[in-house]
């Protein structure tokens, strides 16, 4: 009698996901994240840390193994829920060099058995045989860097495939079995009216892919994109256009189901990316790998040398590789702000001044007040959000709102 009730008890709990809840209040939840810097060839927008010389890759996996040793009382104590492959081209990795990170991560860490692991991967690396080697060495969820089906604008954006690379590696990723794909696109390109825009789009719905990640094209200082631009060769991104573009992708998703639940990331219900919405909500992470960040989830930050070189050196020979930095009140309550207010959650304000003092909400409330009366912001169930219009000048608002 008393085990059939135990064991009704336990049915009770399992159905109602009781055990699942309880237990992720439990657990101190934390992610890994590895940068691997080379590339085939540098694209004219990015601003990342890469190589485009392979020499020294094995070299850098050793090196990335030794850190995840050295650092392997860092998250002692927490679960590891997701890892992700950063670079840089990821998918450039044999199996053997993945397995061997793995292998260490395990070793080292508390890798929960359902882990999240993602990988960054280009459509010209995605052929049958790549995709079934990169599920047995453990990779359950892709991110595929389409940023275009048209040849046009990645031929300007100096992409290493080309249009018909792109519709192939979704087909064959999803022949291979993988079902939790993100994929990214590219608005505001130069050249990319509305219209192509939209049939970018229908282009991804038809793959049926659960997650999109998009991003306008953004001019960072030092890269091929802004030299030509400045020497009149590209036309810089339209604004207005680039705004229009955004709207389209909100309204088009929206209606296929899709939650745009951070500014550049939308997804059908149940597929958001676990790792990302950590960074968000401010978790635990370890960052492995040359230009790598590390954050202790309160107010420690770390990041390591972006030099592929000077890395590999300093972990052979105990050298410092690192910086870091403590963050302060106002540093805390600003990327707060900064993150959360890109997410559809908003900003908590009862969090903040249960973690900052209600002087600190008062004044934030106020720094928004013409933003509130714009409808650019709104407070919805005590959190503070970005409107559809706000979100198109999100960067402007955010800076308005930082405690300086």
């Amino acid at each position: 009698m008393v085990l059939s009730l135990l064991k009704d008890f336990y049915d009770y709990f399992v159905a109602q996901d009781l055990f699942t809840k309880v237990n992720k209040k439990q657990r101190r939840l934390a992610g890994i994240y590895i940068h691997i810097p080379f590339c085939k060839q540098a694209c004219h927008y990015c601003n990342f840390h890469f190589s485009t010389i392979m020499k020294g890759r094995s070299e850098m996996i050793e090196a990335i193994v030794l850190e995840s040793r050295q650092r392997s009382d860092y998250l002692v104590g927490d679960e590891v829920e997701t890892i992700y492959f950063g670079g840089g081209s990821p998918s450039l990795l044999d199996k053997e060099e993945i397995e061997q990170i793995l292998a260490a991560l395990t070793e080292q860490f508390q890798v929960n058995g359902l882990a999240e692991i993602t990988l960054e991967a280009n459509p010209d690396d995605l052929d049958p045989e790549k995709l079934q080697m990169l599920k047995e060495a453990g990779v359950n969820r892709l991110s595929i860097g389409v940023q275009s089906f048209r040849e046009e604008d990645l031929r300007l954006m100096n992409r290493a495939h080309n249009s018909e690379q792109a519709h192939s590696c979704l087909e064959n990723a999803k022949l291979a079995g993988f079902e939790n794909i993100t994929m990214d696109l590219i608005y505001g390109i130069p050249g990319l009216c509305n219209q192509d825009w939209r049939d970018n789009l229908e282009r991804f719905f038809a793959f049926d892919i659960p997650h999109l990640s998009a991003y306008a094209l953004t001019v960072e200082p030092k890269t091929a994109l802004a030299h030509f631009i400045k020497t009149g060769s590209y036309a810089a991104p339209d604004e207005v256009q680039t705004a229009e573009q955004f709207e389209i992708l909100s309204a088009l998703c929206t209606e296929r189901g899709y939650e745009h639940y951070e500014i550049s990331n939308l997804a059908l219900p149940g597929w958001r990316s676990s790792h990302n919405g950590n960074y968000w909500k401010g978790v635990k992470y370890l960052g492995l790998g040359p230009s790598a960040h590390s954050f202790d989830g309160r107010n420690l930050r770390r990041w390591n040398v972006a030099n592929n070189a000077k890395y590999v050196k300093a972990l052979r020979s105990g050298e410092n590789y690192f910086e870091s930095e403590r963050l302060s009140t106002e540093d805390r309550i600003n990327e707060y702000l900064m993150t959360g207010l890109r997410t559809e959650a908003g900003c908590d304000l009862d969090w903040i001044e249960g973690e900052f003092g209600l002087q600190l909400r008062q004044q934030l409330i106020k720094a928004a007040s013409p933003y509130l009366e714009t409808g650019k912001l709104m407070v919805k169930k005590n959190a503070l959000k970005l409107s559809l219009q706000g979100k198109l000048v999100s960067d402007r608002i955010i800076s308005d709102l930082f405690i300086v």
